[in-house]
């Protein structure tokens, strides 16, 4: 795979790493490119135990990811790997063939950051399960099965019999990333290395997979290594940090120690940008005065339903994906909206600017209502609405130069400008995120994942709208570059009195950009408060649920929260609980609360469904 066979120096002694089970000295990985070699990995030394958890922490372009595809022979044609690293007595750098197939999947488990790239579209979970199982196992067909279905309910998978049958895009993204690490573990391997395994998923699902690594490391002897850029996520699972910066370990040791007094400036900068402190801790913020006018955008009673059709469904399901959402958002204001993935939030959104069909209720902007505009009309109105989509790069087009995606809409809503006048607009515009104007003439496979996001948002604000809808904006970017992103948006909004729409199940974020927060459980509004209020005080048991999951960076209090999270996985919208959607996970449910959905009830600037709120507060 492009490595080139080790060269170990005489320093690089393993006799003191007889215990470990990987051992790594002086790795470097290289990568030949048209203006010279790019050096990724500097000299890397480190080592894990069976039984113990490494977390490797660093931001994108770190090196903290090719160190360890360069062990498993995964790196691109154009790398290289010097160096050793070790599986006990196997040397892994220039290892191939038939002999890097016995570590590969056997020996050295491997669950990446993406699931659905990293599961066969077309097989379903019990076939890929089964080849790993029958390839390095040796075992018959129905042994296979029956094991797939044990390592489906180790991992704590829900219905493991029918998960068996399904294709990954039937599943939820907590229940692929199940998926992927029951795979990882098919062949019982000594090391499991997860990378980025919670990246873009929500909050609580991300404490569940934590909570499941601990677990597996806890009980199966498992040698584990956790690669992320969210140093909170380790504190509950790594018992010692490896900290990367551009390709160079620089600081190491035990998970207390290092979140505890971190030695290196860069480390307390990690600290300071990772996932927020525990909500008692949150400042009241003060609303702009920007928020003191009428409503700019008002949602009334909004319902959005599909006709559903499936293997496993009866023709045309129905399925409400929002029922009875309202909400109103001042002028200059910004309204974060929260929940889990499958809560309406992305539906909500696309709702409000009509880029799907509402089946009920009203969307009226600026005293317009958008369902009653004719084609032309709304097309006009686009200008002034604008959103950016959760995934950066997937929602730019890959035949487009950057300076041409940028200018699209200035050639569909600004016609009077010419090609001169346009060209200044897109280098301001590039300018106002922070991207060099050297980057214009590239295509969005030659961005990072934060420099497309900027590009996302330079191609919205380049037609200054009035609202900007953000979906997800910052899910997949490591602290620093979500902390870029975040600024920016905040520096646009105070400039050109921006009201904003804010989604995502990153609460830290949440709490830092947006006045008020709206709390959304299976299509359906639980809470709506101002944002220092629910951090300080959620009154909804799925709030508190939501800010107990959100990970904090010590490691004496994180191991207990996780391992109180409990499994599972909000209803399927196909068939929601009756009465209180989120009856089925709250401790506090009593039996009003399976006959029908609570009433929304609005005292001191908060909105609530909720039967026992006033004796649980």
């Amino acid at each position: 795979m492009g490595c080139a066979m080790p060269s170990i120096p005489a320093s690089a002694d393993h006799s003191q790493d007889a215990a470990a089970v990987l051992s790594v000295r002086r790795l470097s990985v290289a990568f030949d490119t048209p203006n010279g070699a790019v050096q990724a990995v500097r000299d890397v030394t480190l080592s894990v135990a069976a039984g113990e958890c490494l977390g490797v922490v660093g931001e994108s372009g770190s090196g903290k990811s090719q160190l360890f595809l360069a062990m498993l022979g995964l790196l691109a044609a154009n790398g290289r790997a010097t160096g050793s690293a070790r599986l006990g007595q196997t040397e892994l750098i220039g290892l191939r063939g038939p002999a890097l197939d016995r570590v590969r999947g056997v020996q050295i488990g491997m669950v990446f950051q993406d699931p659905m790239t990293s599961l066969t579209p077309h097989l379903t979970i019990g076939a890929q399960l089964a080849e790993v199982l029958r390839r390095h196992r040796g075992l018959e067909r129905a042994a296979a099965r029956a094991r797939a279905e044990g390592l489906l309910e180790r991992v704590h998978v829900s219905d493991p019999a029918r998960r068996l049958e399904q294709y990954p895009h039937e599943l939820s993204g907590g229940m692929r990333q199940r998926a992927m690490i029951a795979i990882a573990l098919a062949a019982e391997p000594r090391l499991l290395i997860a990378d980025e395994p919670t990246t873009s998923l929500d909050v609580t699902i991300q404490a569940q997979i934590l909570a499941l690594l601990a677990e597996l490391k806890g009980t199966h002897g498992l040698a584990l290594v956790l690669i992320t850029h969210d140093v909170a996520a380790l504190a509950g699972v790594a018992d010692r940090v490896a900290v990367m910066r551009h390709g160079t370990l620089i600081e190491t040791g035990p998970v207390r120690e290092v979140l505890r007094t971190p030695r290196d400036p860069y480390t307390r900068e990690l600290l300071q940008e990772s996932s927020a402190p525990p909500p008692v801790q949150v400042a009241a913020r003060t609303p702009s005065a920007a928020a003191a006018g009428g409503a700019a955008l008002s949602v009334r009673d909004l319902g959005v339903r599909y006709r559903v059709r499936g293997r496993w469904l009866e023709p045309a399901t129905p399925l409400a994906a929002l029922t009875g959402v309202s909400l109103e958002l001042r002028a200059g204001e910004s309204l974060g909206i929260v929940g889990e993935s499958g809560s309406g939030k992305s539906t909500l959104a696309r709702a409000v600017l009509r880029l799907l069909d509402a089946s009920s209720g009203r969307v009226v902007w600026m005293g317009r209502e958008l369902a009653t505009l004719r084609s032309p009309e709304l097309r006009a109105l686009r200008r002034d609405l604008q959103i950016i989509f959760q995934e950066p790069l997937g929602s730019l087009d890959p035949r487009m130069t950057v300076a041409e995606i940028i200018e699209e809409p200035l050639l569909v809503h600004e016609r009077s400008l010419d090609a001169a006048a346009r060209r200044a607009v897109v280098a301001t515009a590039l300018a106002r995120v922070g991207l060099a104007a050297a980057l214009a003439g590239r295509y969005p496979h030659e961005l990072s994942g934060g420099q497309g996001q900027r590009v996302g948002i330079a191609r919205a604000m380049v037609l200054a709208p009035r609202l900007l809808v953000c979906d997800e904006p910052v899910s997949a970017l490591d602290a620093p570059t979500q902390r870029q992103i975040v600024s920016l948006l905040g520096e646009l909004r105070r400039a050109q009195g921006l009201t904003l729409l804010f989604i995502s199940h990153n609460l830290a974020v949440v709490r830092e950009l947006c006045e008020r927060v709206l709390v959304l459980y299976l299509g359906r509004r639980v809470e709506l408060a101002p944002a220092a209020e629910l951090f300080a005080a959620p009154r909804h048991p799925y709030s508190r649920e939501l800010l107990a999951a959100i990970p904090v960076a010590d490691a004496d209090v994180q191991p207990a929260r996780l391992a109180a999270v409990r499994a599972g996985e909000p209803p399927s919208p196909l068939d929601p609980p009756s009465g209180c959607v989120y009856r089925t996970r709250c401790a506090q449910a009593a039996a009003q609360c399976a006959v029908r959905f609570p009433e929304w009830e609005e005292e001191g600037g908060r909105g609530i469904a909720c039967y026992r709120w006033r004796e649980l507060a």
